[in-house]
């Protein structure tokens, strides 16, 4: 079985996980045929990449593969949009953008089923409309709407006649005046979203999230690769590793800071992850037309244990640590090939005959 990895990098030496995912690949039986879309040759029915042998990428023209990784970048990609839709329509594809923070928020608050894990959340269009929420919730988080990696996101919290300003792990207090020069900047800039704030802090006072990793495995159920909790720097609220955090095993974490009941804290976040990413599926489908096979969910536990999703990612990558890598590789290449041979047995079924190569 030959699976495409499709990335908008043409040399794969420069793509880090593609060694990963060549060499999974052939271990579970497949050929990894590196590719960029300028590589696709329609006429021949051919694509001209490269494959991993004896120690290094070779080039090599190959026929059509049985499923496509859809690696690159979803901006850069789009660009040969055209050559990408004509290839989707003979080979399947795996991992589709579930679209940005609003857009995942909104979907799932109009299915309702996971509304009252939701943060409140408001475009802000207008000092007006910041202004007026703000009032509502005193203590918010300001952040970009196609924010990544924990960047641009901004802590205000009322204090008597003024306003705590957080910017990173630096405090500023601004006057009103400023509070509107700073927001109507920001708005300048790029679209921006304003949540409360939830109260997710250890018992020494530092900010956390979890993340939740899941994936589709080679029957094309969902499973939990990894669940850990995610720590911000000092003074900061925010907790992504980007961002100068850090991160631990979650048993001792779970533990230090529930006592007994970190046993059922576990088994809950592992549930919610399910439960979540089978929802998140049925919701792409809908919409869509597309089934999704990996997410990175990141949650908070307010004061009273109660989880809340504070993003959805589409495209998380590797866990940072626990030597998680080569599960995430695994899981994502051996779905890869659980769908090539679900593709192969549909078009078998309705040709009524052997399937051709494509």
């Amino acid at each position: 079985m030959i699976i495409g990895m499709l990335h908008h990098r043409r040399d794969p030496q420069k793509v880090f996980k593609s060694y990963a995912y060549a060499a999974v690949a052939k271990a579970e039986g497949a050929e990894l045929l590196y590719f960029t879309p300028k590589a696709v040759d329609f006429a021949q029915q051919t694509i001209h990449g490269y494959v991993y042998e004896n120690g290094y990428w070779q080039k090599k023209d190959s026929p059509f593969p049985e499923v496509v990784y859809n690696a690159g970048s979803p901006e850069k990609l789009d660009r040969s949009s055209e050559i990408l839709a004509k290839l989707k329509e003979l080979i399947p594809f795996t991992t589709y953008s579930i679209g940005n923070k609003m857009r995942v928020y909104q979907r799932l608050k109009s299915e309702g089923e996971f509304m009252q894990y939701l943060i409140p959340s408001v475009i802000i269009h207008s000092i007006g409309r910041f202004f007026n929420n703000f009032k509502i919730y005193r203590k918010v988080v300001f952040k970009p709407v196609n924010g990544r990696k924990g960047l641009g996101i901004t802590y205000i919290e009322n204090v008597r006649d003024q306003y705590n300003v957080k910017l990173g792990e630096t405090d500023h207090l601004f006057s009103y005046e400023e509070l509107s020069n700073f927001v109507s900047q920001k708005l300048r800039e790029e679209p921006y979203l304003l949540q409360p704030y939830i109260n997710c802090k250890t018992k020494s006072g530092t900010s956390y999230d979890i993340r939740l990793h899941v994936q589709k495995n080679g029957e094309g159920e969902w499973v939990t690769t990894a669940v850990y909790p995610r720590f911000g720097p000092e003074g900061s609220i925010v907790s992504n590793i980007n961002s100068g955090g850090s991160t631990n095993y979650l048993v001792p974490f779970l533990k230090q800071e529930f006592g007994e009941e970190y046993f059922n804290i576990k088994r809950y976040l592992e549930h919610f992850s399910i439960q979540l990413a089978r929802h998140m599926d049925e919701v792409q489908q809908k919409y869509f037309s597309e089934r999704i096979d990996e997410l990175g969910i990141d949650v908070g536990l307010d004061d009273l244990g109660k989880i809340w999703i504070y993003e959805v990612n589409w495209r998380p990558g590797c866990p940072p640590t626990f030597y998680l890598e080569l599960d995430v590789v695994r899981n994502m290449i051996k779905y890869a090939m659980f769908l090539a041979r679900e593709h192969k047995d549909i078009y078998n079924h309705v040709s009524g005959g052997e399937s051709v190569g494509i």
